[in-house]
């Protein structure tokens, strides 16, 4: 049991460093509902791609603020409040 604590610890401390950096050198992700592009693709009768409805998640945009980046965010604003 302890030896796959061990294991595993390296790991997922492996894990949420790498996370930590890329949220840090790129806070904006894309839109998982769009894919980044800022609209639904839709198909037209011949099957070629068209450009559909505004995306409604990320208002157009096609970037979205990562979830470690919005923890970020939220800590720094608590900090700098009970100041």
């Amino acid at each position: 049991m302890s030896s796959a604590l061990l294991t595993a610890s390296p790991v997922l401390l492996f894990i949420t460093l790498g996370y930590t950096l890329l949220c840090a050198a790129s806070p904006f992700g894309d839109c998982r509902k769009c894919r980044g592009f800022g609209f639904h693709l839709k198909y037209d009768r011949r099957g070629r791609p068209c450009r559909g409805k505004h995306c409604r998640r990320c208002d157009g945009i096609g970037k979205r603020i990562r979830v470690g980046r919005h923890l970020y965010n939220l800590a720094r604003r608590l900090w700098a409040g009970a100041r």
